[in-house]
């Protein structure tokens, strides 16, 4: 039932689907200690200092914060070396890639994006009216040559996730640019780099390499991953100044929180300590990836802080499988499931229970 005219195209619009809890699974196959390894979250808790200036802002949080998250734009712009006009700050990644569809696509409009990718994608070209089109991976990696060839007139926004989720590849910077040099100077090309911190900086860096030669190229990056505040949901993104005005004028007001500032401020000043955190992740990575490659699984080239294993029709049975033993993953039906990189321990467990359900490669 629906009360009122709801729009059609909310009607249809399939809700954005989180990761499973930990305990949901446990009361669903009546087990005990089971880990949540389905949502990239960073296993270990933010630096002292974060914490530290998240309990200061709770004492004052019976005032509004400040809309535009000034400070933490100064932060940023100081942190990566760029001018903070070129600094947008929003609640999460995700918040500013809505707001991008909010000040450029109209209904009728064309996305495109390499797919299989971000699940959030598709639901905001549909919430908007617009035509999400997809292009094929290859070998489980965005294909740039088909974006170019399916860019027509009616094409406003190109969205590449880099290092793709969920299967964790990676294009070049210049392989970017050779893409958007082939493009329309009004088509904007958002790089969503979510797990930026978890690149071989072979890659390139699109912040230095891209937006100073193309204005209509945005960066969005987050801290909820690699800084752990997946709980207060601060994300940025990076473009020319004038970009950066008109994706401002779609923030929520004072959709950054109080709290979540001083904690991404902290988080930036400071990304130093948060290092051997990020390197015991990247050590992680390549014990799981070796691990499985010795038992005969081909991986994707994974370049974020999770695996993707390539299961098509055995997807379901296999993550199931994992459940049953206390591993939750994330399931894409049919395809694949894509496994987060804990701690050590929790990072045992899964390949135990992988071994275990018998998914072999």
């Amino acid at each position: 039932m629906s009360i009122g005219r709801v729009r059609p195209a909310v009607t249809g619009l399939p809700a954005y689907r989180p990761g499973k809890a930990a305990e949901q699974a446990e009361e669903e196959h009546g087990i005990v200690d089971a880990i949540k390894l389905a949502s990239n979250e960073n296993p270990y808790q933010p630096i002292p200092q974060v914490v530290e200036a998240m309990q200061d802002a709770a004492r004052g949080v019976n005032r509004y914060a400040d809309h535009r998250a000034t400070e933490l734009r100064q932060a940023i712009g100081e942190w990566i070396g760029i001018d903070e006009r070129q600094v947008g700050v929003g609640c999460g990644s995700v918040g500013l890639l809505q707001q991008l569809f909010l000040t450029y696509i109209d209904a009728g409009d064309e996305v495109i994006s390499p797919w299989r990718s971000f699940e959030a994608y598709p639901i905001f070209a549909q919430l908007m009216g617009s035509t999400f089109v997809e292009t094929p991976l290859v070998g489980l990696r965005s294909d740039l040559d088909a974006v170019a060839g399916a860019v027509t007139d009616g094409t406003k926004l190109v969205l590449l996730a880099t290092p793709n989720n969920p299967t964790g590849t990676a294009v070049t910077t210049a392989e970017i640019r050779e893409l958007v040099s082939r493009l329309p100077s009004d088509v904007m090309v958002i790089v969503d780099e979510a797990y930026r911190e978890f690149l071989d900086p072979v890659f390139g860096d699109p912040v230095r390499d891209l937006v100073p030669e193309f204005p209509n190229v945005v960066v969005t990056r987050t801290l909820s991953k690699a800084y752990g505040l997946a709980g207060v949901r601060t994300g940025y993104l990076v473009a020319h100044p004038d970009v950066v005005t008109e994706v401002d004028k779609t923030l929520v007001p004072f959709a950054v929180n109080a709290i979540a500032q001083a904690g991404a401020t902290a988080a930036v000043r400071n990304v130093a300590d948060y290092q051997p955190a990020i390197d015991l992740l990247l050590v992680e990575r390549h014990r799981v990836v070796s691990v499985l490659t010795e038992a005969g699984w081909v991986l994707p080239d994974a370049q974020a802080n999770f695996v993707y294993l390539d299961l098509g029709e055995r997807t379901l049975e296999v993550c199931l499988g994992l459940e049953r033993r206390g591993v939750v993953t994330r399931p894409f039906a049919g395809e694949g499931i894509r496994v987060t990189i804990g701690t050590p321990a929790e990072n045992d467990k899964f390949l135990a229970a992988l071994a275990d359900v018998g998914g072999e490669a």
